[in-house]
């Protein structure tokens, strides 16, 4: 596999893995497992059955935690030490037959993406949880369900076209952080009678 297609699937796993890592994890062991796709380094471990397992028992998990209002902000707070590291993780090992400077910089660059990814995602649902239906919350769980095994299936076929969608992602992500920030600010605020 050649770089760029290796760069591709690495950062999109990290950034995969801030948004849901079991559902990445499952679906991309899944697609490696069948022959479907050939992974790069050593994301091929992926592919055996009891890391699909896990993946897929903890996804199951994180589908009923994240549709019901505080327990999903709960779940993504103590996520954050799960979901960075991993997408860094995931990063460097896309890598693993790479220079070490290479490694290091995909580990850096992964969970940085893995970081931005996760905080937006908590950040929307932090203000999602302000309304007092539970529809959005469940809208907006299943909306990252589908994004995260749809871009897991793009990375697979071609990762090139998903170096495109982080690139969006990340320039959506600092435009819709201020304004998550602005509107928590306002929510905050003491109110003047």
């Amino acid at each position: 596999m050649d770089w760029l297609n290796t760069l591709g699937i690495a950062m999109g796993s990290a950034w995969l893995s801030g948004i849901n890592l079991y559902a990445a994890v499952g679906t991309l062991g899944l697609l490696q497992r069948y022959g479907w796709v050939q992974l790069p380094g050593d994301l091929t471990i992926l592919s055996n059955w009891w890391v699909i397992g896990i993946a897929v028992l903890l996804y199951a998990v994180e589908f009923v935690a994240d549709k019901v209002p505080v327990v999903d902000s709960v779940w993504d707070a103590v996520h954050t030490f799960i979901r960075v590291p991993a997408g860094a993780i995931l990063a460097t090992s896309a890598f693993a037959h790479f220079d070490p400077a290479v490694r290091v910089a995909a580990l850096l660059a992964g969970g940085s993406l893995a970081l931005s990814s996760h905080g937006t995602k908590a950040s929307v649902r932090l203000a999602a949880n302000t309304s007092p239906e539970p529809v959005s919350n469940i809208f907006l769980s299943l909306v990252e369900d589908a994004l995260t095994i749809g871009m897991s299936f793009l990375m697979a076929f071609h990762p090139v076209v998903l170096i495109g969608v982080v690139l969006v992602f990340l320039a959506i992500a600092v435009w819709l952080a201020r304004r998550i920030a602005r509107a928590l600010k306002r929510l905050f605020q003491p109110r003047t009678v």
